[in-house]
Formats: C-alpha cells, structure tokens, sequence
C-alpha cells in the first residue's frame, strides 16, 4: 500500500516535470532559456520516472538498467546542453530582450564574436 501511494506521488512529479518541460518549450522568449529549462526538467522527469520502474520491477535487472540509465542521463544532459549553447552562441543566435548578463561576451573567452572570421 505505502509503496503504491509512493510510486504514485513519484510518477506524478516526473510527469509533471515533464509537462513543464514541454510548457517551457513553448512559454520562453529565447532558444537559451527553453534550453536550460527543458533539459533541468525533463532530466527530472525521467529520473524520476525511472525510479519508479526500478521500484515497480523489483528485478535485478531492471534495476540495474534504470540506475544506468538515470546515471548516463544525469552524465551527458549537462555537458549535451552546454555544447549546444556554447554552439548556439556562437552562432550568434539572438538573445532575448530582457537578457541582462552574458559572461561570455564581457569576458571575451569566446573571440569568434568579435568578427574574426
């Protein structure tokens, strides 16, 4: 019983993580913003969607294919995010408006924006 009301409370945060991801998608101004927000939410949402498949298949290896999935997901969403960024800001893809901070440009560590090529 405790663990039906728990796997139910789990399933519902990831899907409703995931359901933010998808209205971030849709509600931010700028390709940096619906970046950051998809993938810290829907990293959440599947982590903990996971979660529960571990617990509702007790399996060994069930288990053990949800606790790697969930650790390559926590591995390789970040780094993805940042290349595809870093890649989108050097592509000068437009920032929105009410952006007020942009470290890369201040500090110059990327030089491809000062049309040297």
């Amino acid at each position: 019983m405790m663990t039906d009301i728990t796997l139910a409370i789990l399933s519902t945060i990831g899907a409703l993580a995931i359901l933010f991801a998808s209205i971030g998608i849709l509600r931010m101004p700028d390709f940096y913003l619906r970046l950051s927000v998809t993938v810290k939410a829907a990293t959440l949402g599947v982590g903990l969607l996971l979660i529960c498949a571990a617990m509702t298949f007790p399996e060994v290896s069930v288990t053990t294919k949800a606790i790697a999935i969930g650790f390559f997901l926590i591995l390789t969403a970040p780094v993805a995010a940042h290349m595809i960024g870093r890649a989108a800001y050097i592509q000068r893809v437009k920032t929105w408006k009410g952006t007020t901070l942009n470290d890369l440009e201040k500090e110059g560590q990327l030089d491809c924006r000062k049309e040297d090529f």
